[in-house]
């Protein structure tokens, strides 16, 4: 395994790190989901990324007895606030005071932990002032619940904003969690630049376009049984926007790339992640303990320059860049 710093701080993560989102809880049982995360701890994963929306809280629950028994100083463990959790009243999703407070003192009680390392705003709330929300994360680091705070999915302006804010009450933002993959670029242009400005890096999430990448999807062919595209409880509509006979076709494509380097398509499709200097992990999930292992083989794969362009090439325009899409696709209003 490979470790590098979060953002501008003395934090060292595992360049692969484990994520739950979609399994943990919901897709998969309990019991394969620990031997998943025995498996990464196997491979030397050392970070594990959760958050309390996952299957409405019980990710973390599974993540953290899981976990049990490691030495916690040993570990980086994540986790993250904004969407509904609970009977989803009034203020039980968001980014205010109240919702903040009572949701990292839950997140510890199911992780079985007194500290999170990093806590993260998992979307902006447009319905809570910034101040209170900077403010509520300050006192979470001051009481010793969490270590660091970073976001997810929040735009350049939205970052610097909250960042500046952060810096004026004693601490740093240190990270943003988007989406980036070969086929959805559209952090490249302004947070990628701006996070690299201000001192903050990537934990990117679907590095494998939710498993398209991994050359598994073959164009015209009815996708494999078991697989996230036939998944009825929220994989199939995540991974939908990649499913179309032009960008399977492309996707094939990339396997004489990947042949060409002695990997597999979904472990080129995690390397090419790491390949951005600003990119401190790929997240990675797993339904088999043996998906873990294929993905860390990623670790520390330094792809050349001319597999680069020819990636660039095959894909050609097909790849999504448009800034404006994370704007598009977050909240305008507070969930409920």
């Amino acid at each position: 395994m490979e470790f590098r710093y979060l953002g501008h701080s003395g934090l060292k993560i595992s360049e692969i790190t484990y994520g739950n989102w979609l399994t943990h809880g919901s897709q998969v049982e309990n019991d394969v989901a620990t031997q998943c995360v025995r498996a990464a701890l196997d491979a030397g994963i050392t970070t594990y990324d959760t958050a309390d929306a996952y299957a409405n809280t019980q990710a973390e629950t599974v993540l953290g007895e899981a976990l049990r028994g490691e030495r916690r100083e040993s570990l980086e463990i994540f986790t993250k606030v904004y969407w509904p959790t609970g009977p989803r009243g009034h203020n039980d999703s968001g980014l205010s005071r109240k919702h903040i407070m009572e949701s990292i003192n839950g997140s510890l009680t199911r992780l079985g932990t007194d500290y999170v390392d990093l806590y993260q705003a998992h979307r902006y709330d447009t319905e809570t002032p910034l101040e209170e929300t900077m403010q509520a994360f300050a006192d979470v680091v001051r009481s010793g619940k969490a270590h660091y705070i970073g976001v997810s999915e929040w735009t350049a302006d939205q970052i610097r904003a909250g960042a500046a804010m952060a810096r004026e009450l004693g601490f740093p933002l240190i990270s943003s969690q988007p989406q980036y993959s070969m086929l959805w670029r559209v952090i490249e242009d302004e947070v990628v630049p701006t996070c690299a400005e201000l001192g903050l890096s990537q934990i990117v999430w679907s590095p494998i376009a939710q498993g398209v990448l991994s050359g598994k999807y073959l164009p015209g062919q009815a996708p494999p049984a078991g697989s996230r595209a036939t998944d009825e409880k929220g994989g199939a509509d995540m991974i939908k926007r990649f499913m179309d006979d032009d960008v399977l076709t492309r996707v094939q494509d990339l396997k004489p790339v990947a042949e060409s380097l002695d990997l597999t398509m979904a472990q080129l499709a995690v390397a090419w992640v790491l390949q951005n200097d600003n990119v401190a992990a790929a997240l990675v999930g797993a339904s088999r303990p043996e998906q873990v292992a294929e993905n860390v083989a990623a670790a520390g794969v330094r792809i050349p320059e001319e597999a680069m362009t020819r990636i660039d090439e095959v894909l050609g325009d097909l790849p999504v860049r448009d800034t404006g899409k994370t704007a598009e696709n977050a909240p305008t209003t507070r969930p409920s």
